[in-house]
């Protein structure tokens, strides 16, 4: 099949676009990066920055559109221009393409509910807490409301190789060697290794389903806990951990953001509210929609997840 990813210069549509190819897909990667800013080759590596309007792109018949800025620091603008902003434009190049395959995330569930095993029809949008999650929100609306068949996958926490938020950001946060965490690490989360992620696309071109909406996302659950100290022993960092009572946090996190606000400052606080809430509350996804009509089947869990990229 030809396909063109948006996004290619990141995480996750880099790791697609690589592993479509290897797969036997014609690729059409983009991404906003110059070639020479690539940290591995990409097929059919094309540069277009989606906010500065369409392009003049292959032909394909699917577009898998990952491009997006993404994570809880970015402002209400800046994340509107890109998410929000630059569907339209891919909506609008891509306009002859047979699939549409937008990649969303499980933040645009709404924060004033139970989080447990939420469904695809749960609320969405309302009480979130991030110009990222508000502006993906935003952007899904705005691919239903194009009228054109088009899939809309949720996965949440992605994770694996290549990598460039998750870890990272685990392992810049720990002071001493010891990594403070929100809450008691009981709660459970849903994550998802991006080969599964991978594998949910594949099986979204590969099924007859031409819309709808899925959540992704591996297997098994993980408590906070588990994760956080499989995933550091994985790196080669040792799991000490030592956790904030969830009210302690929240309050923290409140007066930070209130006084960055009133400083008018715009970047995002260590400790924010929409932190405190993803680590110290129950955030998992049932993937039934998934399972039974896309066939989806992952192989991967945080414990077995391979940690270097793999062709084939």
């Amino acid at each position: 099949m030809r396909i063109a990813v948006t996004g290619a210069s990141g995480f996750v549509g880099g790791c697609l676009a690589r592993m479509l190819a290897a797969h036997g897909h014609t690729v059409s990667a983009y991404g906003r990066r110059h070639v020479s800013a690539l940290r591995r080759p990409l097929p059919h590596y094309e540069q277009w920055d989606i906010c500065a309007g369409p392009t003049k792109v292959s032909d394909v018949e699917a577009v898998i559109h990952c491009a997006a800025l993404v994570g809880d620091r970015g402002s209400d603008a800046d994340c509107r221009r890109v998410n929000v902003q630059g569907t339209r434009v891919v909506l609008e190049t891509f306009g002859h393409c047979d699939r549409f395959v937008h990649v969303s995330s499980a933040s645009v569930y709404s924060a004033d509910q139970p989080n447990r095993h939420l469904t695809e029809d749960a609320s969405v949008g309302s009480g979130l807490y991030t110009a990222y999650a508000r502006t993906k929100a935003e952007a899904e609306t705005i691919v239903l409301a194009s009228g054109r068949p088009a899939v809309i996958l949720r996965p949440q926490i992605v994770y694996g190789p290549g990598d460039t938020t998750l870890m990272p950001r685990v392992l810049a946060a720990r002071r001493l060697g010891w990594l403070a965490v929100p809450g008691n690490g009981h709660n459970r989360l849903s994550v998802t290794h991006i080969f599964n992620f991978v594998h949910a696309v594949e099986r979204v071109l590969e099924s007859p389903v031409t819309h709808g909406i899925f959540n992704v996302a591996d297997r098994e659950e993980a408590s906070v806990d588990e994760l956080l100290r499989t995933l550091l022993t994985l790196h080669g960092a040792e799991p000490r951990l030592f956790y904030i009572p969830r009210p302690i946090a929240w309050v923290a996190a409140t007066a930070s953001e209130q006084v960055l606000r009133l400083a008018g400052t715009p970047r995002a606080p260590g400790l924010a509210r929409y932190l405190v809430s993803k680590v110290a509350d129950e955030h998992t996804l049932d993937l039934t929609r998934a399972y039974n009509l896309l066939g989806y089947a992952p192989r991967y869990t945080f414990r077995n997840g391979p940690t270097h990229e793999v062709n084939g």
